[in-house]
C-alpha cells in the first residue's frame, strides 16, 4: 500500500494496563492512526497480549508502537531482555568490528522478536544521532560518535530489526546530539553551521538511500544557521527541501511527541498540528496528555489531508506466531548469555 506524502494521522496514548472506556470512545476517532504505549502500560507479558489483542479488536488498523530502543529508553522490562544502550556496540566496534556486527544484527532481532510476540508492530528506533559528548538526553543511547560507527551498527541493528518483518523510524533528524538541552523539558538551539549538520545527516542519508528506512523523526532542536524560526520538526527546509527532496525520502514522517517543552514554541496544540502538518509530518505524536491529544485530533479533522492508514505497517498474526516460537529458540538464549556475560544493564 502506497502512502501519500500528504497523508496526516495522530499517533496517541492510553492510561493504564487495559482500555477504559474513555480509551475505547478516544480511539475511534477514525483521525487516529496509532497507539504508543508506555511503562504505565506494561504489567507483564500476559497484559500485555492481553492489552494489544483489546486494541486490535477495538481498532483492527491501529499501529501499535512503543520506545523500546535498550538502555534508558526501553519502557517494557520485566519479562522483557533488559536491552543495553546501544554505545556499547559502538565500544566494541572500535576493538573487534566484526563481533560488534554481529551483536548489533542479534540485537535487532531481539528486540523485534520480543515486541513481535506480544502484538506491537513497531518501535520507534533506532537513534542515528552521534555521540558529541555533550548531550545527556542522547549520550549512550547513540550507537557511536562516528559517522562510520552510525553507519555500520544501525545498518545491522536494522538487517535483524527487518529480518522479524518490523519496519523502523529513526531519530531525531537531521541529529540531536551536539546540544545539551532536552527538548523534553526546554528549547534546544543548534549554531553549527550547515556543513557541520551534513556530517550528523550523514547516517540518515545513508539509509535512506539504501531503502532500510520507512519512518524519519525530526527532533525539537532549532538549527538557527539554516532555519532560525522553526524547530526541524515544524520546518518546511528541513522537511520538504532537505528530508523530502535533497535526500528523496518518501516514507512516513513522525513528528517527535508534540506535548514535550521543545514543540511549544510551534504555539498551542492546534497550531503546533498545524504547523508541522504544514512543514510535512504524516503522523503526529501526542503523549501522557489526554486534553492536548483530543485538541490534536480536533486540528486534524479541519485538515483537508488523506488519512494516514498505517495498518500495512502492522505485523500479521503469522509473524506474530513466528515470533512466539522464536523467544524458545537456542539463539535467544545464546544472545541473552551474551548480555548477561558481557553487558548486563539495569
Amino acid at each position: 500500500m502506497s502512502t501519500p506524502l500528504n497523508a496526516v494521522g495522530v499517533i496517541a496514548d492510553i492510561a493504564g494496563l487495559e482500555l477504559t472506556d474513555d480509551d475505547c470512545d478516544f480511539l475511534q476517532a477514525s483521525e487516529i492512526s496509532g497507539v504508543i504505549l508506555f511503562s504505565r502500560n506494561y504489567q507483564d507479558n500476559e497484559q500485555l497480549r492481553s492489552l494489544t489483542a483489546s486494541l486490535r479488536a477495538l481498532r483492527p488498523d491501529l499501529l501499535i508502537s512503543v520506545d523500546q530502543e535498550g538502555g534508558r529508553v526501553q519502557r517494557f522490562r520485566s519479562g522483557f531482555t533488559r536491552l543495553p544502550p546501544m554505545l556499547r556496540l559502538g565500544e566494541l566496534w572500535q576493538s573487534e568490528p566484526e563481533r560488534a556486527l554481529r551483536c548489533a544484527v542479534d540485537w535487532g532481532w531481539l528486540m523485534a522478536t520480543e515486541l513481535a510476540a506480544h502484538g506491537v508492530d513497531l518501535s520507534y528506533a533506532p537513534v542515528l544521532d552521534l555521540d558529541r559528548g555533550c548531550s545527556d538526553v542522547i549520550g549512550d543511547r547513540a550507537f557511536s560518535s562516528s559517522v562510520e560507527g552510525v553507519i555500520a551498527l544501525s545498518e545491522a541493528w536494522l538487517r535483524g530489526v527487518a529480518s522479524v518483518g518490523m519496519k523502523a523510524v529513526v531519530k531525531h533528524f537531521p541529529g540531536h546530539g551536539a546540544v545539551a538541552a532536552d527538548s523534553h523539558v526546554s528549547l534546544p538551539y543548534d549554531d553549527r553551521s550547515w556543513s557541520e549538520l551534513v556530517t550528523d545527516m550523514m547516517p540518515f542519508a545513508h539509509l535512506i538511500a539504501q531503502k532500510q528506512v520507512q519512518g524519519v523523526m525530526p527532533a525539537h532542536v532549532v538549527y538557527r544557521a539554516v532555519d532560525p524560526n522553526h524547530t526541524a520538526g515544524f520546518s518546511t527546509h528541513w522537511l520538504q527541501s532537505v528530508l523530502r527532496q535533497q535526500l528523496s525520502f518518501s516514507g512516513v514522517i513522525f513528528s517527535d511527541d508534540l506535548s514535550m517543552v521543545g514543540a511549544a514554541s510551534g504555539g498551542d496544540y492546534h497550531q503546533r498540528s498545524q504547523q508541522a502538518v504544514a512543514a510535512g509530518a504524516n503522523a503526529l505524536l501526542v503523549c501522557n496528555d489526554r486534553a492536548a491529544a483530543t485538541e490534536v485530533v480536533a486540528a486534524v479533522k479541519t485538515m483537508s489531508r488523506p488519512h494516514l492508514d498505517l495498518s500495512d505497517w502492522q505485523l500479521s498474526p503469522a509473524l506474530q506466531q513466528q515470533a512466539f516460537s522464536a523467544l524458545q529458540s537456542e539463539r535467544v538464549r545464546h544472545i541473552q548469555a551474551s548480555m548477561a556475560l558481557h553487558w548486563q544493564y539495569n
